[in-house]
């Protein structure tokens, strides 16, 4: 498969996660299922952007395991404030 080519079926891959997550998040009950589901979608289409759009698959191996942990850290962070939320708030409250 040809360089151009897999960047278009990622971006397309990419696309596709990203309606199919708005939708089931505008339909589906919310819940700690939606809330993995939408977050493992998140740590995926974020490895596919690292590693594809900005080439940091073939990066120093510290910059590359840097952004990756980035990639993984933000949906970690968004399953946790949901199960969590009442009490980061109360944390985070003046």
């Amino acid at each position: 498969m040809t360089p151009t080519r897999l960047l278009d079926m990622v971006w397309i891959l990419l696309i596709g996660l990203t309606l199919g997550g708005a939708a089931l998040g505008e339909s589906a009950e919310p819940g700690l299922w939606v809330t993995v589901t939408i977050a493992a979608a998140m740590a995926f289409k974020g490895r596919m952007v690292i590693d594809h759009f900005m080439e940091l698959g073939n990066a120093h191996r510290t910059i590359r395991r840097l952004v990756r942990l980035y990639g993984t850290l933000i949906p970690l962070l968004v399953v946790l404030s949901f199960l969590f939320g009442s009490q980061i708030a109360q944390l985070t409250t003046l």
